[in-house]
C-alpha cells in the first residue's frame, strides 16, 4: 500500500456504480442509472452499415489513426455544433473516447494538487470523480431552478481568494443537468461568462443533453458567446450510441494542443473504426429525425414520472421539472437520509441514486437523483409507486422513534434547487 501514488487516495468508486449491479437485476426498477433507450435506433441499417464498412474501409478502421481524430468526424461536429450557435474549426476539436475521457484530460493539463474546481451544487459524479484523481478540491456553487446563482458564484470566488487557494476552472452542465434536471437560464449566461473572465477562471461546459430539449428548443451554448475562455465537451453517447464512446471536446488553440498531448500520453489515439461508423451514421442516416424520436420518448417517461410522483410520494417531498435530459432531482423531507435508506429501497425491489454521490463533500442526504431515460412509462410508474412505499415506511419510523431511527449520521443536509 506505502508503494501507491498519493493521488490514489482520491481513486474511490461511485456509489452509482456500486449499485449497478444490483439495479439491473431484472426484478428491480432502475431508476438510478443514465442509461440511453437505445431501442429507438434503427439497428437493422446500422448493423449493415457496420459491415459495409468493414468491406470498405477495414483497412483503415481497423488501423491506428490520429490522437485528434478523423478529420471528416471532426467537421461534422462542428455541423452539429452550429446548431447551438457555435463557430468552430475542425482543427479545435479533439475526439475523445467519452466526454469522461476529455474530463479527465482537461483536470490533468489544468489542475495540480490543491488547486480549486467550482462546479454546480449538486454535480455529475463522473467529473467529482476525475477532480478527486488529480486531488483538485470542489467547491460547490449554489443552483436554483434557474441554474447556477451568478450572486454565489462571485462569492465562492471571494471566499476561495480569501483563503489563498487558486481556481483554475469552473466546471458547469448547463443544459438539463446531471443529477438535478435545470437549466441555466439564458438571460443568465453572459453574466456568468464575465464573471469568470474578470477572475481568470476558465470556464468547462459540458453538454451531453443539449439537443435533448422536450419542446426542441436549443440553448445558445456558453461557448457561443465567449470563444476565448470556453472549453467546451460534447458527447455522441446521449443522441446516439453510448457504447461507441465518441465524445469530443472542443478548445482555444494553444488549449487544443495541450488536449491532443495529453490524449496521445492516454490512449495514443481513440478507435478509429468507432469514429468511423458515428460518421458514417451522421452522412447516411437522418440523425436530427433520430433525436427527435428520442426527445419523444424521453419526454414520454418524464412525463410519466411527474405525474407518478404527484400521485404516490409523500407529503413534503419536492421534484425538479426537466424540460429535458435524463433526470429529476428529487427533496425528501427531514428525518430520511436517502443513503442510509437505498438498500431498503433495494430489498422493495426499487433502486435510485442517493444525492451524497453527487457532491464531493458527501451533502445531499435528503435528495435523490431519478432516471427516467431507460425504463418504460409502465415501470417508471411502478418504480415510483414502491419508491414511495419505502419512503412511507421510513417516515413513519422517523415519526415514531424520532431523527436516528434508520438514519445514517454523514454531515449536514444539502438544499436542492428550489421547486417552489
Amino acid at each position: 500500500m506505502r508503494r501507491y501514488a498519493q493521488r490514489t487516495a482520491g481513486m474511490t468508486a461511485s456509489e452509482i456504480r456500486a449499485l449497478f449491479s444490483v439495479a439491473s437485476r431484472p426484478e428491480v426498477v432502475s431508476l438510478a442509472g443514465g442509461m440511453p433507450y437505445l431501442a429507438a435506433l434503427p439497428l437493422d441499417s446500422l448493423s449493415a452499415e457496420v459491415g459495409q464498412l468493414i468491406a470498405e474501409d477495414g483497412l483503415v478502421a481497423l488501423q491506428y489513426g490520429s490522437a485528434q481524430g478523423i478529420p471528416e468526424l471532426r467537421e461534422q461536429i462542428c455541423e452539429i455544433m452550429a446548431l447551438e450557435g457555435i463557430s468552430a474549426h475542425p482543427d479545435d476539436v479533439v475526439v475523445t473516447v467519452g466526454s469522461q475521457m476529455a474530463l479527465d484530460m482537461v483536470t490533468r493539463i489544468f489542475c495540480d494538487p490543491g488547486d480549486v474546481v467550482l462546479a454546480e451544487g449538486p454535480s455529475y459524479v463522473g467529473a467529482l470523480g476525475s477532480f478527486a484523481a488529480y486531488q483538485a478540491q470542489v467547491v460547490h456553487v449554489t443552483m436554483d431552478e434557474h441554474g447556477l446563482v451568478p450572486s454565489a458564484l462571485r462569492e465562492a470566488l471571494a471566499s476561495v481568494a480569501a483563503s489563498g487557494r487558486r481556481v483554475k476552472f469552473l466546471y458547469t452542465i448547463p443544459n438539463f443537468q446531471n443529477p438535478a434536471g435545470v437549466t441555466l437560464a439564458v438571460e443568465r449566461r453572459a453574466e456568468v461568462l464575465e464573471i469568470c473572465a474578470q477572475h481568470g477562471v476558465l470556464v468547462v461546459e459540458d453538454n451531453p443533453y443539449g439537443l435533448l430539449g422536450f419542446d426542441g428548443q436549443i440553448y445558445p451554448a456558453l461557448r457561443s458567446l465567449d470563444a476565448d475562455n470556453v472549453v467546451y465537451l460534447g458527447s455522441f453517447s446521449k443522441t446516439f450510441a453510448s457504447g461507441l464512446r465518441v465524445g469530443w471536446v472542443l478548445a482555444p488553440h494553444a488549449v487544443r494542443e495541450k488536449l491532443v498531448l495529453a490524449a496521445e500520453s492516454a490512449t495514443l489515439c481513440p478507435p478509429t473504426m468507432n469514429q468511423l461508423m458515428v460518421s458514417r451514421y451522421l452522412a447516411t442516416h437522418d440523425w436530427k429525425g433520430q433525436i427527435k424520436t428520442y426527445r419523444e420518448a424521453y419526454r414520454e417517461r418524464r412525463d410519466a414520472m411527474l405525474s407518478a410522483l404527484d400521485q404516490y410520494m409523500p407529503a413534503g417531498c419536492t421534484w425538479t421539472k426537466p424540460d429535458g435530459g435524463f433526470y429529476v432531482w428529487v427533496t425528501v423531507p427531514e428525518g430520511v437520509n436517502t443513503k442510509a435508506m437505498l438498500p431498503r429501497a433495494v430489498t422493495q425491489r426499487v433502486a435510485y441514486a442517493s444525492g451524497t454521490g453527487f457532491y464531493a463533500d458527501r451533502l445531499g442526504s435528503r435528495q435523490m437523483r431519478l432516471s427516467y431515460c431507460y425504463p418504460t412509462p409502465e415501470r417508471i410508474r411502478e418504480g415510483v409507486r414502491r419508491l414511495a412505499n419505502v419512503l412511507g415506511d421510513e417516515l413513519e419510523l422517523y415519526n415514531t422513534f424520532g431523527s436516528m431511527a434508520g438514519r445514517e449520521v454523514s454531515g449536514p443536509e444539502s438544499p436542492s434547487p428550489n421547486t417552489a
